[in-house]
């Protein structure tokens, strides 16, 4: 990737990050229609991660919330350059009903090539008003973690 273009993506990447207010991040999830099982999407706002583009998401089904990560590159590579090299990364992924219990964190090792890739933490089941975290982190050395974190209120 020649320099200008790696500039070029930084900025976009820098723009995008910063136009994106912290409070839009939470989301209040609508109940379904009553004897409905419908899954109601939402993710947070996206950051940088070990030079990836990252995001945490989650999957709401009545008071059921699977929250789920998604590492992809942080740009389109040049054209005529050589496919990115595959990166080590380690994942972590941390469920948590706030005031409710313990944050249940997941730590998991993946294999990066340059398709966007997924990590599943286990279903959290919470009561009807409550809000449930989940906070995603990705890790390859020598780069640190810099969390991004989604918020969501299950309303019946």
């Amino acid at each position: 990737m020649n320099r200008l273009a790696l500039l070029a993506a930084s900025a976009m990447s820098l723009a995008v990050c910063t136009i994106t207010p912290a409070a839009a991040a939470a989301t209040t999830a609508a109940a379904p229609p009553a004897g409905t099982t419908e899954t109601v999407t939402s993710c947070g706002s996206s950051g940088l991660q070990a030079g990836l583009a990252t995001r945490v998401c989650a999957e709401i089904t009545g008071t059921t919330v699977t929250f789920y990560g998604k590492v992809g590159l942080a740009g389109p590579p040049s054209p005529g350059s050589p496919q990115p090299a595959a990166k080590e990364l380690l994942t972590t992924l941390t469920v948590e009903t706030v005031g409710a219990a313990s944050p249940q964190t997941q730590v998991k090792p993946v294999l990066f090539t340059s398709a966007t890739l997924e990590v599943r933490a286990p279903a959290a089941t919470a009561s009807c008003g409550s809000t449930v975290r989940g906070t995603f982190g990705v890790a390859a050395y020598p780069r640190a973690a810099s969390p991004v974190v989604h918020e969501v209120t299950l309303t019946c």
